[in-house]
C-alpha cells in the first residue's frame, strides 16, 4: 500500500517561485512515481492590503498591493506535510504566505 498524498497549493510572487519550489522539493514534495520536481503553476494577479502591525516584504501598511503571482500545486506524502509547510514558510518572501493543504482521496480501492 502506498502512502496517502496531500496537495499543497501556494501563491508566490513570480520572481520568488523557483526558490520556494526548490525548498519544498528539498523537503519532500513534488514526487509522483518515478518523477521528481513535479509542479503545476499558472500566473495570475494577487492582491493584499497589509494591516496595522504587518511588516510587508512588498508594499506598505494600509496600501492595496497588486502584483503578478503564481498559483503553484505540488503533491507530497502525507507524512511530510509538516516538513514541507515549514520549508514553504521559510523560503517564501511574504510575512504570511497564502497556502492550503488538501488531503487526497484513496483512488486505489475497489
Amino acid at each position: 500500500m502506498t502512502e496517502p498524498l496531500d496537495v499543497l497549493v501556494f501563491y508566490s510572487p513570480v520572481e520568488s517561485t523557483e526558490d520556494v519550489l526548490a525548498a519544498v522539493f528539498a523537503a519532500g514534495a513534488g514526487a509522483i512515481g518515478d518523477y521528481t520536481e513535479c509542479a503545476w503553476r499558472v500566473e495570475g494577479s494577487g492582491q493584499f492590503r497589509p494591516g496595522p502591525g504587518a511588516d510587508p516584504a512588498i508594499g506598505s501598511v494600509g496600501a492595496l498591493e497588486r502584483l503578478p503571482e503564481h498559483r503553484v500545486e505540488v503533491t507530497l506524502p502525507r507524512s511530510a506535510r509538516r516538513r514541507v509547510v515549514a520549508a514553504l514558510r521559510g523560503a517564501h518572501p511574504y510575512e504570511e504566505p497564502a497556502f492550503h493543504v488538501i488531503a487526497t482521496a484513496d483512488v486505489d480501492t475497489g
